[in-house]
């Protein structure tokens, strides 16, 4: 029997998540949708992806936590990454645009930006100061 599984985030921004789930190539879906799991078992989210093998991803918000927590049913994970590597993946890039906003608001540009072998995104942002 399978049932569905929640991780906890830190992920609490939604336009920073739906545009890191695009930045990964996946198509979220807005609003109050369904996570298909096992024989037609579902839950809630506010934000759900249809994975290409097997299950559905969903995100929905903790208003205890104040975050963004994954919903899936694990027993039909069948993607080519673990799920804890996907949630890493969209973690980082979720990271990657707070960096963006934040260095935007003090002033900052991105005079450039490396992948780096490990994985790790490596930025050098630049002011001017008149």
């Amino acid at each position: 029997m399978s049932h569905f599984s929640t991780v906890k985030t830190q992920l609490r921004k939604k336009e920073f998540l739906k545009q890191a789930l695009i930045d990964l190539g996946y198509l979220p879906n807005e609003g109050e949708n369904l996570v298909r799991g096992y024989r037609g078992q579902a839950v809630k989210a506010e934000m759900t992806v249809e994975m290409n093998k097997g299950g559905d991803v969903g995100f929905r918000f903790n208003e205890g936590t104040k975050s963004y927590e994954l919903v899936t049913d694990l027993d039909l994970w069948k993607q080519s990454i673990p799920v804890e590597r996907f949630l890493a993946q969209v973690t980082q890039r979720y990271a990657f645009h707070t960096v963006l906003e934040s260095t935007a608001k003090e002033g900052f540009q991105i005079s450039d930006q490396k992948r780096n072998i490990d994985g790790s995104i490596e930025l050098v942002v630049t002011r001017w100061d008149p």
